[in-house]
């Protein structure tokens, strides 16, 4: 009765939750915040010791006007500009008109206006729907006039609105084709509707649940967009694995006559102690990534941490108390070609997987090393992982955002979005009250315009043509944008040359950074900060290069110690956490086979290879991958230790837990890899090497690993895989 109790509380809960999980995305951010970055700083300090009216901007990308340095290209681009200005939530506006300055004639035609963003109420992606508008309106008021005439917002803010749609997109893409394919398997797997629907809405109510909670959650932290994706993305894998194990169960307890109640209280144990290790090692990889200061990584920790929270719950819970309900009719709305059919055919495998584990384990030595070899040469790829930027086009092609990024391009006018904000602070002098101090701040600016790199430099000294008496003719907003309250401190705007690439722009960060603003600007004691996306990406990689090792070492630890407590054996929990590292390693291997070097990539919708990885995604899939791995190892080990302690010899308990299991974890496998691969079809690259790391890393997992060299190490050790805990000299409880 507690049982059903508790059962009931719990869906009460989940039902309560489910209408805020529809909106949860709302509450999600594009943008990357990476904890006490140097990158990260410089925005805050353009808003409180500048009261810059351009910390947040956009770009309008402005075609099919008469030029603009024309009297009727000024005359039309005014009419712009004055609509801007008018426009709720715009601090600043900056065009050809402010500056008659070549930087706004973009080659090949075309011009843009800079756009300041501060917002008074919500994030200042808030303010682009209602830019698209006005864009919109000024378009179709010119279109009479201007027949060709073309306005196109970019920038980060854009990129990052767009990237949350394409997200979102994505997600409704992955479930539409996972779903089906993941009910199919099921009733393959089960031959009845019931027992195959069970996990589906067990997997739907686990991310409905885990979307809900991030959503609340994002209330008060800032969570990234790619908890959406990753709630989806492990919702269907893990909720949907745990409950087809808690029904395999009830199945097989039903099969033997018992009392249904009886069946649901033997699966609840045995299959809830099994799937509380799992989770356990699962979450265990999660909660290394919440020590991540980057937002995205940190994010995917509460997302996986809460989806296996909900999955097992909701396994452990629910499952039970409606298997117990249903009874015999879980075996109800058999699958016409399915009946008859699928008891014979569960037997047949069995004795097959029976079959195939006498042999493994007859010959161990032999089985790790034709399994092992392919794996370790996989494996060894895996050390040529590149985590700079991918090369080529990875944003989505279809947003209006990057269509108007590819417009700058042409223009040579992209480093407007992707540009160097360097602030450079003196000791002591005041930048414009001192002849010291406004003479460092031109050296700096004139040493970095002479670097074949930038394209071009602005700064207050630039602006006044290195005149200080021309201070008083420069605009207010200009001003307040390029120096400090203070007086001791300027924003130096640097945009790359186009051809410099990002990755470029990343070591010209760094570069600049090594070298220090004593060096460059001739005065002991200045300071400089470099802001922009060339240094957050900077600060990015070398976060995740750092915190990489850590996370390793804490996802292993952590794991050993669940496994030890689960199994009470020390060299299971090693070889299960070596085997782990091997199916991760060689996971990396394809990685760089087919999305670094392009071997079959266009299978995945990319053109060519990218020639390097994002970082995000080793960190990321190697805690991921290492808990759900542990899945199939726990599953193996416990039935083989169930089958030790009945009293069979190891001889015969390896076979024995390879046919309870091995269909069992295929079956679950294949379901894993249906969800995973869904998200390859998608448009954002960085889920798509995700989905792909993930389903890969499964496939060899579930397969050469758990299913060869698993089976053929627990032979070799013997007697050794349960010490010091020993086996009971009598049959005890069941795992």
């Amino acid at each position: 009765m507690r049982r059903f109790l508790l059962a009931g509380i719990v869906l009460i809960a989940v039902l309560a939750l489910l209408p805020f999980s529809f909106h949860a995305e709302r509450h999600l951010e594009t943008a990357t915040r990476i904890d006490g970055s140097e990158a990260g700083k410089v925005p805050q300090e353009l808003a409180t010791r500048f009261h810059s009216p351009f910390v947040d901007r956009v770009v309008l990308v402005i075609q099919g006007l008469p030029p603009a340095d024309s009297e009727e290209g000024e005359k039309a681009l005014a009419g712009i500009e004055q609509r801007l200005q008018n426009e709720p939530g715009v601090s600043g506006v900056v065009s050809y008109l402010d500056f008659r300055d070549p930087i706004f004639l973009g080659k090949g035609g075309g011009t843009f206006i800079l756009v300041g963003l501060a917002p008074t109420d919500g994030p200042v992606e808030s303010l682009v729907p209602e830019l698209h508008e006005l864009e919109n309106s000024l378009e179709n008021e010119l279109r009479g006039r201007y027949p060709k005439v073309k306005l196109e917002l970019s920038g980060d803010t854009p990129l990052n609105f767009d990237i949350r749609k394409t997200s979102a997109d994505d997600v409704r893409r992955a479930e539409t084709l996972a779903i089906p394919a993941t009910l199919a398997l099921l009733l393959l797997a089960f031959g009845t509707v019931v027992a195959s629907l069970i996990p589906v809405v067990i997997g739907q109510l686990a991310i409905a649940s885990a979307l809900a909670l991030a959503g609340f959650l994002a209330l008060r932290w800032h969570l990234s967009i790619l908890v959406q994706n990753l709630s989806t993305m492990l919702g269907l894998g893990l909720g949907i694995d745990y409950a087809l194990l808690m029904v395999s169960r009830f199945r097989e307890a039903i099969a033997t006559g018992q009392n249904q109640f009886t069946c649901s209280s033997i699966a609840a144990r045995q299959a809830g102690a099994t799937l509380l290790v799992s989770a356990s090692t699962v979450a265990i990889g999660f909660v290394a990534l919440l020590t991540v200061p980057i937002s995205e990584i940190s994010s995917i920790g509460i997302a996986g941490f809460l989806v296996a929270g909900t999955s097992l719950l909701l396994s452990v819970t629910i499952v039970p108390a409606l298997l117990g309900i249903l009874g015999p009719r879980i075996n109800a709305g058999r699958v016409p070609f399915l009946a008859n059919w699928d008891a014979r055919r569960a037997a047949r495998t069995e004795y097959r997987w029976r079959r195939w584990g006498k042999v493994v384990v007859a010959h161990p030595w032999l089985a790790i090393f034709l399994a092992g070899t392919p794996l370790l040469l996989l494996a060894a790829q895996a050390a040529r992982l590149d985590t700079n930027v991918p090369r080529g086009d990875w944003l989505p092609l279809q947003a209006e955002s990057v269509q108007a990024l590819h417009t700058l391009e042409r223009m040579d006018r992209v480093g407007m979005v992707y540009s160097l904000r360097v602030i450079l602070e003196l000791p002591t002098d005041s930048i414009t009250q001192t002849d010291a101090g406004w003479n460092a701040l031109d050296r700096f600016s004139k040493r970095l315009a002479s670097d074949h790199r930038a394209s071009r430099v602005i700064s207050l000294t630039t602006v006044a043509d290195g005149n200080r008496s021309q201070l008083p003719n420069i605009p207010r907003d200009t001003r307040r944008a390029l120096l400090s309250r203070d007086g001791q401190a300027a924003l130096v705007e640097v945009l790359p040359a186009t051809s410099l690439g990002l990755n470029g722009q990343v070591a010209w960060v760094r570069e600049l950074r090594k070298e220090g603003a004593p060096t460059l600007t001739g005065v002991p004691g200045a300071a400089l900060r470099i802001g922009g996306v060339p240094a957050l990406i900077a600060d990015y990689q070398t976060i995740v290069k750092d915190r990489f090792t850590p996370v390793l070492e804490l996802v292993v630890g952590g794991t050993l110690i669940a496994l030890l407590a689960g199994f009470r054996s020390l060299f299971a929990a090693i070889k299960a956490i070596a085997l782990n590292l091997l199916s991760v390693a060689a996971s990396f291997g394809a990685l760089v086979l087919v999305f670094q070097e392009g071997h079959g990539i266009r299978w995945f919708g990319v053109p060519d290879g990218t020639g390097s990885i994002f970082p995000i995604v080793p960190i990321v899939a190697f805690a991921i991958v290492f808990g759900l791995s542990m899945d199939y190892e726990v599953f193996l080990v416990a039935r083989v230790l169930e089958a030790r302690r009945s009293g069979m010899s190891e001889m015969d308990a390896i076979p024995e837990g390879v046919a309870r299991t091995a269909g069992l974890i295929t079956s679950a496998a294949a379901i894993m890899i249906v969800v995973f691969a869904a998200f390859t079809f998608g448009n954002f690259l960085v889920i798509k090497m995700l989905g792909f790391t993930l389903a890969i890393a499964v496939f060899i997992d579930a397969t050469i690993v758990r299913i060869v060299i698993g089976p053929a190490l627990l032979r070799v050790a013997g007697d050794w895989n349960w010490w010091p805990g020993g086996l009971p000299k009598a049959p005890g409880t069941r795992p």
